[in-house]
């Protein structure tokens, strides 16, 4: 990137600046006549002694008439109102255009360079990365470069304009007297010495402020990395005295800096303020000698008026300009450090993409650390690609870092590593990251669906043009390209086809989804995939066949549940009948909330239902319900520790809700219950469910008073209501129920031996007979991950992770102890696997294998071993040849390590 913003803006946005300075500069006659024009209209108001009404303006004789109109005094008078009025509007269309051009380009600057900036972070190598956190690189991507945006737009076209407007201001005023208008700037120079000497050091403490705001981003960072160990260890008070050490410095630097700079204004205000007297008092003593005319001093008077507001710009721009350059700088520095992976790798690809055949060689490979301590020394080895490679090793003995030098994730400081005899780090990235695949021990998946994750590496370039859609949606999309023209941003619709089908070996969409599928039971995620399928949603108007599916489904259990044995197993939903399996708020409900309209946890307070329980005589009893439930709770878990089991089955009130319960039934007893009282009153009975909590406040008539609540709340719904529930029908697929409900229509019975087991050994059963395990582990894909693939188990990341590498077939699967994190039976189907998917054993093409392995012992079941430590090669061959008791391999073994 260019060392300095001026050189960035002029390479990237030249054209648009000089268009903004012939902008201004074709404002400034229009200028001279605004400030020229009060004065010729004091000359018609008040004529000097024997002067003509008749006025001759810059060359032009007002006519006697003007469209038959005679043009006395008074309508000359409104003649040069009406051009002054003209000139304001023009002047302001001027100003109107000019800032939005600029903002224009200030912003597809901005957007430049923060495309620039993140696509360098792509290019890091990966030692930056422990020296510059997230916390760093994102408020400079985001929060730094903000304001340079804003100062981009401005850099030429403010001082043009406001520098224009200053000199054109001072032209009319030495044009009108040369000791009134040097008596107006006198003391501009002692201005403009003074304020860049005060901002020199106001410069200083904002390159302090700078570096300590990524610091305290770099401290939160870490902080919320880091909360579980704070809280196990009661650390926090440390931390909080950390941190508030920290606030404290950025604040004495700000404190200083706000000292500097207003002291800089009070400077600057003093002086523009001795302007005007000067102005005034010379000004009037010449119209008092004659010296002067009163329209002259009137038109002097306007524009000296005008005089500081450019001048004020033209300080506050030099401010805004020492600024931005320290932003720049600082922000360049940290965006260029040694070993960036140059653009031309990234970007581009060959339109070619070659298969890596041959062998794997290194040349006296040597790396270096940040602190130039040596990791690998004089590492040299030939490995051909048909073979399985093991490398083993004690940890921090070098493999590691071999392994990741291999996978191009690291550059040797000297030496190479080639494949087919070239230097993997001087391959261009399309070539190694469609060609090779590597795994790690930690895992790493975006904040996307499991599909998303999956199909993660088949995603390298746009194959073809989004769907054509409408008009308004194809101009949308040629708008949004042309801004990535004009920004320099990649010009790709992110929208549009993005996975290979072909590299994975697909036909067709319902190809790769059954790839996938075929690829996720393999690394042992099937059953993991098809659960989250039963946990997933449709539209059934968008899928209507799985819909009719699911329909099957809950058709084939119903008669599987017409065995007398399992028939206790569900309570089926039916409109007739109270479910007691159900709590009384999906009693009366009788549906699926959509939306938050209806969710439980504000039933109480929700206007409609309020409506229903006051039509149906409801309110006042199930208050009184809330009231016992209350009492009965404070009775079961008086004396009981918070993480007592009662609370699980009994789920009314929290443990840190209880001690508010004496007090709540106080008020009631004495019939002093707010409004918020009730509501909380409310909600206790909204969630009692007989079944499991078996209080026995619910008896039959109460159940047929509810199941009439029912009735009058499906009935009487508004139309604004309609679309926040959807209602259980028999017949029907419920879009805003998942498919496991939509299977059961009814509620598991509570109280019946291993109930939810047999039931989903039921459904596992019928979903086999119907064929359906493909559809309901399909929709598994759009399971959400979480961040960082939180909503999954380590185990999990690390299964969906080998599972993503299979899916782009690469011709070397590199992995640096992948399983470690594994329990043993799982480490070794892995490893099986991973053999067979590299042999070509299980059908499929055979490619290299190179794994960094945690156990030792697992190298047997490869070609060829590479045993690392000290960081050197110390042997390599097969697992016989390397394994001897007297070799590095054979000792290690020994000792188990």
């Amino acid at each position: 990137m260019e060392p300095s913003i001026f050189r960035y803006i002029i390479r990237f946005s030249l054209r648009q600046q000089i268009t903004l300075c012939v902008m201004a500069g074709l404002s400034f006659p229009f200028l001279w006549l605004y400030y020229e024009m009060p004065k010729q209209i004091i000359k018609v108001i008040n004529p000097e002694p024997g002067q003509a009404v008749r006025h001759t303006f810059w060359g032009v004789t007002i006519p006697d008439t003007i469209f038959g109109v005679p043009m006395g005094q008074l309508e000359i008078l409104f003649l040069l109102c009406f051009m002054l009025l003209l000139l304001v509007i023009v002047n302001q269309r001027f100003k109107y255009w000019i800032n939005v051009y600029k903002g224009i380009t200030a912003e597809r600057m901005l957007r430049r360079l923060r495309y620039d900036l993140y696509s360098r972070v792509l290019r890091f190598p990966l030692p930056t990365f422990r020296r510059m956190s997230s916390g760093e690189i994102i408020p400079m991507i985001t929060n730094e470069v903000e304001p340079l945006g804003g100062f981009i737009g401005d850099a030429f076209s403010l001082p043009a304009f406001q520098g224009g407007t200053l000199l054109v201001i001072l032209a009319f005023l030495f044009s009108q007297d040369v000791i009134m208008a040097t008596a107006a700037v006198a003391l501009y120079p002692l201005q403009a010495y003074l304020i860049p000497k005060m901002q020199r050091k106001v410069n200083r403490l904002g390159k302090e402020r700078v570096k300590l705001m990524r610091k305290l981003a770099d401290r939160v960072g870490e902080s919320v990395q880091g909360v579980q160990e704070i809280r196990a260890n009661h650390t926090s008070n440390l931390e909080l005295a950390d941190f508030s050490d920290r606030l404290g410095g950025v604040f004495w630097v700000r404190f200083e800096i706000y000292n500097r700079k207003f002291a800089i204004k009070s400077i600057n205000n003093f002086i523009q303020q001795l302007g005007p007297i000067f102005f005034y008092s010379i000004g009037g003593y010449l119209v008092i000698n004659g010296e002067l005319s009163i329209g002259a001093l009137v038109a002097a008077i306007a524009a000296q008026k005008d005089l500081a507001a450019p001048w004020k710009e033209l300080l506050d721009f030099y401010q805004t300009k020492e600024d931005a350059r320290i932003k720049y700088e600082q922000v360049i520095g940290q965006f260029d450090p040694p070993g960036l992976l140059p653009a031309e790798l990234q970007v581009d690809p060959p339109a070619e993409v070659p298969r890596l055949t041959g062998e794997l060689v290194a040349g006296n490979v040597v790396l270096r650390d940040d602190n130039d301590s040596v990791r690998l020394e004089g590492v040299s080895f030939k490995v051909p690609l048909a073979e399985l490679t093991a490398i083993v090793g004690p940890h921090g003995g070098g493999k590691e870092d071999l392994v990741y030098l291999i996978g191009r994730l690291l550059s040797p400081t000297t030496g190479r590593i080639t494949v087919d005899g070239q230097a993997i780090h001087e391959m261009h990235e399309a070539i190694t990251g469609r060609r090779m695949a590597f795994v790690g021990p930690n895992a790493f998946l975006f904040s996307a669906s499991l599909g998303d994750n999956l199909f993660y590496s088949l995603k390298h370039r746009q194959l073809a043009a989004p769907a054509d859609g409408d008009e308004a949606a194809r101009r949308e999309r040629e708008k949004r390209r042309r801004e990535l023209v004009a920004s320099g941003n990649f010009v790709a619709d992110v929208d549009a086809p993005w996975i290979d089908l072909e590299e994975a070996g697909a036909e067709t969409a319902e190809d790769l989804v059954r790839i996938g599928l075929d690829t996720l039971r393999k690394v042992g995620l099937g059953e993991d995939v098809y659960r989250f399928g039963l946990s997933g949603t449709i539209d059934g108007g968008k899928a209507p066949e799985l819909a009719a599916a699911v329909l099957r489904a809950r058709a084939r259990l119903r008669q599987r549940l017409s065995d007398p044995e399992l028939a206790p197993l569900i309570e089926p939903f039916d409109r007739l009948v109270y479910n007691r399996n159900a709590s009384i708020a999906e009693n009366i409900l009788f549906g699926t909330p959509v939306g938050k309209t209806f969710e439980l946890d504000a039933l109480a307070t929700q206007p409609y239902m309020r409506q229903v329980l006051e039509k149906t005589n409801l309110r006042a009893p199930l208050i009184e319900i809330g009231r016992k439930v209350a009492e009965t709770m404070l009775e079961i878990f008086s004396g009981l520790p918070p993480e007592h089991e009662m609370f699980q089955q009994f789920n009314f009130v929290s443990a840190d809700d209880l001690p508010d319960l004496p007090n709540l039934l106080a008020r009631a007893e004495r019939g002093k219950l707010t409004a918020e009282d009730e509501a909380q009153l409310l909600g206790f009975p909204f969630k009692l469910i007989p079944a499991r909590h078996r209080l026995g406040l619910i008896d039959e008539r109460m159940m047929v008073r509810l199941l009439e609540a029912r009735r009058t709340f499906a009935d009487d719904l508004p139309d604004d209501y309609r679309e926040a529930i959807a209602f259980f029908e028999e017949d029907a697929y419920n879009p805003a129920a998942n498919l496991m409900d939509n299977i059961l229509f009814g509620k598991v019975a509570y109280g019946v031996g291993d109930a939810p087991e047999r039931i989903g050994r039921l459904v596992r059963e019928v979903v086999h007979e119907l064929n359906l395990e493909d559809a309901v582990a399909g929709l598994g894909l759009n399971y959400q991950v979480g961040v960082g693939g939180s909503r999954l188990t380590g185990a999990q990341r690390q299964r969906l992770a080998l599972a993503r590498a299979i899916m782009k077939r690469p011709d070397i699967v590199i992995l640096l102890e992948p399983t470690a994190a594994l329990d043993a039976a799982s480490q070794q189907h892995l490893l099986d696997l991973m053999l067979a998917e590299c042999r070509g054993t299980d059908g499929g093409r055979a490619r290299g294998l190179i794994w960094a392995l945690h156990r030792p012992d697992d190298a047997r079941h490869f070609d060829r071993v590479l045993v690392v430590a000290g960081g050197h090669i110390v042997d390599n061959g097969s697992f016989d040849q390397v394994s001897g008791a007297e070799r590095p391999l054979g000792r290690m073994l020994a000792t188990g390590a």
